[in-house]
């Protein structure tokens, strides 16, 4: 319990800090976000004050960002210089982005740490060669070309999956673009998990446990694998947030109307309180992760909760 207020109190001036940098960020942008708004009709003088004053543009920033969590807290995101909620704009999308960051963590997760498992029990052999060669090329290849390659082959030619839009649902229209989020993290678990068991495989702990004709199975998944697994609990809690805010590509390629592409639109509209709304959500979500990975590791290994 102990454990788990220390690292719930650690939490709470890294939001503060995050979400501060990130509205001093986006608002520092160069540009007026009004005169954006307007594009290319006139805009009286008399109007523009109004607009500034009503998102309270001509506030100092600490000003700004200061009403911005007053609201939050009160679970208001903002409004748009559109005059939409923005909670209203990204509620739609939330889905459509959790369904694919969640598919493409359980693919790495259970991919991943499979084929690493694979290459740690055949080191030096045919599986292990095979399982770095590929993941090498996952990891040189830019998302945007698997993709794309994913789509034509898969989609197109085999016609295996859908190659674009949600209207198959879940899971047949997230499958392809899931695997396509999951692959550049995928490699490094998978080579992660290889090089921690292979080295727990090689620890003291383990040849005991084998000498005392403990079976080879129990050995691997009650002793080795376990704490191989703490590296890679940290790996998959971190890259779920990842995953979440780094969908802007896949969305784009598989036109999944998610919050990755509304975060691209808006800041193309110059539209501040969306971008700062959606980013605000994803550090929550960061957060949250990070706090349950750190509470894990408590169960994963019990001296780090009593220390």
């Amino acid at each position: 319990m102990r454990y788990a207020a220390q690292r719930l109190l650690q939490a709470v001036p890294v939001f503060f800090a995050t979400t501060f940098l990130i509205y001093a960020m986006v608002f520092a942008l160069p540009g007026d976000p009004i005169l954006a708004l307007a594009g290319d009709k006139p805009i009286s003088d008399e109007t523009l004050h109004t607009l500034r004053e009503r998102y309270h543009l001509n506030d100092p920033l600490i000003v700004q960002y200061g009403l911005y969590m007053l609201g939050l807290l009160r679970g208001d995101l903002g409004e748009s210089f559109t005059g939409q909620q923005v909670s209203d704009m990204l509620a739609g999308r939330w889905e459509v982005t959790a369904q694919l960051a969640v598919t493409a963590w359980v693919l790495e997760l259970a991919v991943g740490v499979l084929l690493g498992v694979v290459a740690a029990l055949r080191r030096g052999g045919i599986a292990d060669t095979a399982v770095l060669a590929g993941t090498t090329f996952v990891i040189a290849v830019p998302v945007f070309v698997v993709g794309y390659a994913a789509q034509i082959v898969l989609g197109l030619n085999l016609g295996l999956f859908p190659t674009a839009g949600t209207e198959q649902g879940w899971p047949g229209s997230y499958l392809l673009p899931g695997m396509v989020l999951a692959s550049f993290s995928l490699a490094y678990v998978a080579r992660l998990t290889r090089t921690s068991l292979a080295e727990n495989l090689r620890a003291d702990y383990v040849r005991t446990a084998t000498a005392k004709g403990m079976r080879r199975r129990r050995v691997i998944g009650r002793h080795a694998l376990r704490n191989s697994l703490i590296p890679v609990v940290t790996f998959l809690g971190v890259d779920f947030g990842n995953l979440m805010a780094g969908a802007v590509v896949t969305e784009g390629i598989f036109n999944l109307p998610g919050i990755g592409q509304q975060v691209f639109q808006s800041i193309q509209l110059q539209e501040g309180p969306v971008v700062v709304g959606a980013v605000t959500v994803l550090v929550m979500i960061f957060i949250v992760v990070n706090l349950a990975v750190d509470l894990l590791y408590g169960v994963l290994d019990p001296r780090i909760g009593r220390a």
